[in-house]
C-alpha cells in the first residue's frame, strides 16, 4: 500500500518538495554570503581606505566600524556552529 499510495500522490507531492528544496538552497546561499568572514573583513578593510581617504569623520568611523566588528564576531560564532 505504501508503493501505492507514493506513487499516486508523487504528481501533488513532488512540486511542494521541490519548493522546499529550493527555499533551503537560497536560505543556505544567503546565510553563506551573510556571515562569510571574508567579505566582513574586507568591509571593514574599504572602510579604513574611506576614513584615510577623509571621506569620513572619526564618529562615524567609530560607529561603522563598531557595527561590523559585531557581525564579524557573529559570522565567526555562526562559522563555528555549523
Amino acid at each position: 500500500m505504501g508503493l501505492l499510495r507514493t506513487i499516486l500522490t508523487a504528481p501533488a507531492v513532488a512540486p511542494v518538495r521541490f519548493a522546499d528544496w529550493t527555499a533551503r538552497q537560497v536560505l543556505e546561499a544567503a546565510e553563506r554570503e551573510v556571515y562569510d568572514p571574508s567579505r566582513i573583513r574586507q568591509r571593514l578593510a574599504e572602510l579604513s581606505e574611506r576614513f584615510d581617504r577623509g571621506e569620513l569623520s572619526a564618529d562615524e568611523f567609530d560607529r561603522l566600524e563598531d557595527e561590523l566588528l559585531d557581525e564579524l564576531e557573529e559570522a565567526e560564532r555562526y562559522q563555528g556552529l555549523r
